[in-house]
């Protein structure tokens, strides 16, 4: 079960209302680097974990704060909001270019909201639940999040350099040191689970069973033979200790694909179905038979 504190986890403070910050929060709210993934992907991690039962407990308490912060979110676009046009009539009668765009407001905050926060980034685009990742291999899922909330961290970064509120920039520095320690908190798991030792993830599949001189090769694709990038990852042990980095020239290996002729229950072209039709076609029209 779920409970809800009607007070804020954090203050939430707008001095002066801005419909095109509001905007631009919306990114943080239903972007792919937003609040809403983030609290679905460790809620559904959490809700599918198995295992030790302390990282589901972890994911739930986590997916948790982060309604929260949905919460603190939504409520600066609706008070970033608070007195801005209804109607392009009222903006057009002060200023003909600004009423054109809203002053860069989205109109949905006045159309479909009612001058309120939606499931949508700073576009207008839905919420893509496509985002959510939730492998079922918890090492998998840790970098995953670390990802998440490396993304929303630089996301809030460039939100507070976006506006001179001081409440809002108060309020960003609160979400910013969360993203701080979420990321910590992750790779923590990360390093619980053995770290670099955890590796290759799943750790469960017998590499016996890979192709060896694969697994541990930077396979360069530069036709010209030269400028391949060398680094740490074309020489020396491999990050997880159990190989040696080296440089593979990709080759054809795989021989040239050749399919079956079409089922005739997917309606191809009769030519298509007729062993060497289409190249008889063409030979007739180049007069060649």
């Amino acid at each position: 079960m779920f409970y809800h504190d009607k007070e804020l986890q954090y203050k939430v403070r707008v001095t002066k209302p801005n419909p095109v910050f509001a905007r631009m929060l919306q990114q943080a709210i239903g972007g792919i680097e937003g609040e809403i993934r983030v609290c679905l992907q460790y809620m559904f991690q959490a809700w599918g974990q198995r295992g030790p039962v302390k990282y589901r407990d972890m994911l739930l308490e986590t997916g948790t704060e982060e309604m929260a912060h949905i919460e603190m979110l939504a409520t600066a676009v609706a008070l970033n909001l608070e007195g801005a046009p209804m109607s392009l009539k009222e903006e057009m009668s002060k200023d003909k270019m600004i009423g054109a765009v809203m002053g860069g407001m989205d109109p949905r905050h006045v159309l479909s909201s009612g001058l309120a926060a939606m499931a949508v980034d700073a576009n207008g685009v839905p919420f893509n639940g496509s985002w959510v990742v939730g492998s079922g291999n918890i090492a998998a899922d840790m970098y995953a999040n670390v990802m998440a909330e490396s993304t929303g961290r630089v996301l809030a970064t460039r939100l507070w350099e976006a506006t001179d509120d001081p409440g809002m920039k108060d309020m960003l520095a609160f979400l910013i040191a969360r993203d701080t320690m979420h990321q910590n908190q992750w790779l923590a798991v990360l390093e619980e689970l053995g770290g670099l030792d955890c590796h290759p993830i799943p750790n469960s599949f017998p590499q016996s069973q890979e192709v060896k001189d694969f697994n541990y090769a930077f396979v360069t694709t530069n036709i010209r033979g030269d400028g391949t990038p060398l680094g740490r990852w074309t020489e020396g042990p491999s990050m997880d200790g159990k190989g040696e980095f080296h440089i593979r020239r990709a080759q054809p290996l795989g021989g040239e694909p050749k399919l079956a002729a079409p089922d005739p229950r997917g309606h191809a072209q009769t030519e298509q179905m007729t062993s060497g039709g289409l190249a008889a076609k063409a030979k007739h029209k180049l007069g060649l038979g």
